[in-house]
């Protein structure tokens, strides 16, 4: 079995496009070589896909239905109240993730990178989210790497 279906994606995307009622019988009807709506509900990626996308259908309905009940200057006033928490929201991450370099940094210069990078090898996601968003120095993400060679400490080890 795929672990993923392009075909059934792409079938559900038309019917939330249409909003037609997104089921497993409907899919099925639409799909090449899907025949019964069981083909779906019994394969556990297939139905997760399914759950997500009726899922999706649910929220835009909802949307939907609030904004025919609205005046189109309150749609453009909410709308612009959105962009405006994701702009600040956005703010908040590029400052979060100065701040997280920063302190690496420091963390670094102070000799306790190894330490830092010990706590986060039960958490290799996580470091590697990190490392995506940026909240790590370049430096310090390639200590990681398995082919880049590890630059020798310029601080002393300290004795316990």
């Amino acid at each position: 079995m795929r672990e993923q279906d392009p075909e059934m994606e792409e079938i559900m995307a038309q019917l939330l496009a249409v909003d037609a009622d997104i089921t497993a019988r409907a899919v099925a009807r639409l799909h090449p070589t899907i025949k019964a709506a069981s083909s779906i509900t019994r394969s556990e990626v297939r139905s997760k896909l399914l759950a997500d996308y009726q899922e999706r259908q649910r929220e835009y309905r909802r949307w939907q239905s609030r904004a025919s009940k609205q005046s189109s200057a309150d749609i453009s006033a909410t709308l612009a109240k959105k962009e405006l928490r994701i702009a600040e929201l956005e703010a908040t991450v590029q400052l979060l993730t100065a701040s997280h370099v920063a302190m690496l940094r420091a963390v670094g210069a102070a000799g306790g990178f190894s330490k830092w990078a010990q706590f986060f090898d039960a958490f290799k996601e996580v470091r590697d989210t990190l490392i995506q968003v940026g909240a790590v120095p370049l430096n310090v993400a390639l200590i990681d790497e398995p082919n880049v060679p590890r630059a020798a400490s310029k601080t002393p080890k300290r004795k316990l």
